[in-house]
């Protein structure tokens, strides 16, 4: 059940908070995670003292965390100070779709829309993200977010449509099109009186709402696991019992891409690799009380790791490095265009 109240918040902040100081190699999104809880119950100050929690210690995504801390700073009457932090990010350019995503939320929500939509056009462009894409499914998950919100804040602004615009349709899969869910003349049928118009609304609300749903239930990718080729060669010395699994570390690595392929092919979004290592998963055995030779702990391992924010996401971006390590483009790697 998911939290309703401030105090669920603030329990489950706190859960967090004890589950962060029992996995320390995964306090980043752990803390996270309770930041925004206590956000939701209220508590800003405290969960800005998580962020600075966070950018004291050595965390992976510094500018994910500094714009989490922008927004909720901004929140509760800090806005010089945050301002402050999202110049920061943007002359920074960091390669964090997430960090770019929720500067521009923020820029949006406090009606900076010509700001916000040079944040979203530029991160766009650092990504790599051509204004012409042959194929739309080989556009991150993460990016996929930025071109919807760019074509949201563009229809604010009363822009005609351009390339990214185009592409930002093509990869909506709602029943209604993001024209009319970002039509800013929406606002107006909620006071109207027609009973066509208002059964419009009614429709375009229960899209918004099947749309936020699926996010929901899918809070992380999901992940296929991935075993370097030393981890995979003593995993099986001392799990004999696995090879069936991985009959050799190539086949595993086609096997990876493969299963990655077939899951977007049938339209699964948000999709990641998490990399496994034997010390972490014997101990994700232990604590199922069963044997690390069970080979049914698999994907319950590839789950776990994923729901602690272990995952990276599939496809990489243009130009980006291979997630197999080969350290070849990933491009050149699996013969991808």
């Amino acid at each position: 059940m998911r939290p309703d109240t401030p105090a669920d918040h603030t329990a489950e902040a706190e859960r967090l908070l004890r589950t962060a100081t029992q996995y320390p190699e995964d306090h980043e999104p752990l803390l996270l995670q309770a930041a925004a809880h206590l956000e939701l119950a209220g508590d800003r100050p405290r969960a800005t003292t998580l962020y600075d929690r966070l950018l004291a210690s050595q965390v992976d995504h510094p500018h994910l965390v500094k714009a989490f801390k922008a927004a909720n700073l901004w929140e509760y009457g800090h806005e010089p100070e945050a301002r402050a932090i999202i110049d920061g990010i943007r002359q920074a350019a960091p390669l964090d779709p997430a960090a770019w995503e929720i500067v521009a939320e923020t820029l949006e929500s406090h009606d900076e829309l010509d700001l916000a939509h040079a944040s979203l056009t530029t991160a766009l462009t650092l990504l790599g993200v051509a204004e012409v894409v042959v194929d739309s499914t080989a556009i991150p998950y993460s990016t996929q977010s930025l071109l919807t919100t760019r074509h949201r804040v563009r229809r604010l602004l009363a822009l005609p449509h351009d390339t990214w615009d185009t592409l930002a349709d093509e990869l909506h899969t709602a029943p209604i099109s993001l024209d009319e869910l970002h039509d800013p003349k929406r606002l107006w049928s909620l006071g109207s009186e027609d009973p066509a118009e208002l059964q419009a609304e009614l429709a375009r609300l229960r899209a918004e709402l099947g749309s936020y749903r699926a996010a929901l239930s899918r809070p992380f990718p999901v992940a296929v696991l991935h075993w370097p080729e030393p981890e995979l060669d003593e995993l099986l010395r001392t799990y004999p019992e696995l090879q069936s699994e991985y009959p050799t570390h190539a086949a595993h690595l086609l096997d990876i891409e493969a299963s990655l392929r077939e899951l977007a092919a049938t339209g699964t979004a948000n999709l990641g690799i998490v990399t496994g290592t034997i010390p972490s998963y014997e101990a994700f055995a232990a604590s199922e009380y069963s044997s690390p030779s069970n080979a049914d702990l698999l994907p319950q391992y590839a789950t776990t790791l994923a729901a602690r924010g272990r995952a990276v996401a599939w496809p990489p971006g243009r130009g980006a490095d291979c997630w197999c390590g080969s350290g070849v483009n990933y491009g050149d790697c699996h013969g991808v265009e």
